[in-house]
């Protein structure tokens, strides 16, 4: 199982604290899972590694999200969601509750790990609610997400998702959860049940995962621009910046 920035639960920080430049080998462009129509004239483009289950995750998101407003050539970028599985081992169709989870995992110092990324991800205006959330195997939410990208509305889907698992408690390991959630930001129930009853996308999710790895991601968050610099785990905003404004600067 694939090493991550988040630890195999989730909870532990990175302890990067910059930017880093990919090897000339590993910048090649890709334009599958593109997220629908994006700006006309796309100067940087960031392509993010995460799971819906990553509390780092969704932290970092709001992190760049902050950068972004800072950045005064944001309507310039355009963000590209990739999948990657933290417990990829964990059963399908199997909600525990991470609590528990955590606690056979770690032991009683799992509590003081949970407080401390509860408390990190209030500063970012985050409500996360371990008490109600549920650990669950992720294939099938990255699977809806390739979909939803396809549809135009993947950013969406992916803030839908962060947000129904760490502050609303839902199942998303439930394919009649999935399919409400989804149906919310504009992807229709029906087509969402047909994709869960087959294998659809699961090569989609599969080939990120493998992507990540070959450029040099050992877990998520990773953020990529334009193939140039990565950026792992949940750097602070003036790194994101940072980066963006390299980015943009060093742009062809």
């Amino acid at each position: 199982m694939p090493r991550s920035c988040c630890c195999t639960a989730g909870l532990a920080a990175s302890t990067s604290s910059v930017a880093t430049q990919l090897n000339p080998s590993e910048r090649r462009r890709t334009t599958r899972n593109k997220a629908g129509p994006g700006p006309v004239d796309v100067s940087v483009k960031i392509e993010i590694w995460s799971d819906v289950v990553c509390p780092w995750c969704y932290i970092g998101k709001r992190r760049l999200e902050h950068a972004l407003t800072e950045f005064e050539h944001a309507d310039e970028v355009e963000i590209t969601w990739r999948s990657y599985q933290l417990n990829p081992d964990m059963p399908a169709g199997q909600a525990v509750p991470t609590v528990d989870y955590m606690t056979r995992r770690f032991g009683p110092e799992s509590k003081v790990m949970v407080d401390r990324v509860a408390g990190l991800a209030a500063t970012e205006g985050l409500a996360f609610d371990y008490g109600s959330s549920l650990a669950v195997n992720t294939l099938d939410a990255h699977r809806l997400l390739h979909l939803a990208t396809e549809l135009g509305v993947g950013g969406a889907a992916k803030e839908r998702l962060l947000r129904a698992h760490f502050v609303e408690g839902a199942d998303l390991s439930d394919p009649d959860t999935l399919a409400s959630l989804l149906s919310e930001v504009g992807v229709p129930a029906e087509r969402t049940r047909t994709v869960l009853a087959g294998t659809e996308y699961a090569d989609e999710v599969r080939a990120d995962i493998a992507e990540a790895q070959a450029l040099g991601c050992t877990g998520v968050p990773f953020f990529v621009i334009d193939r140039k610099y990565g950026i792992p785990g949940a750097q602070p905003v003036e790194v994101f910046l940072g980066a963006l404004q390299k980015a943009y600067a060093d742009r062809d």
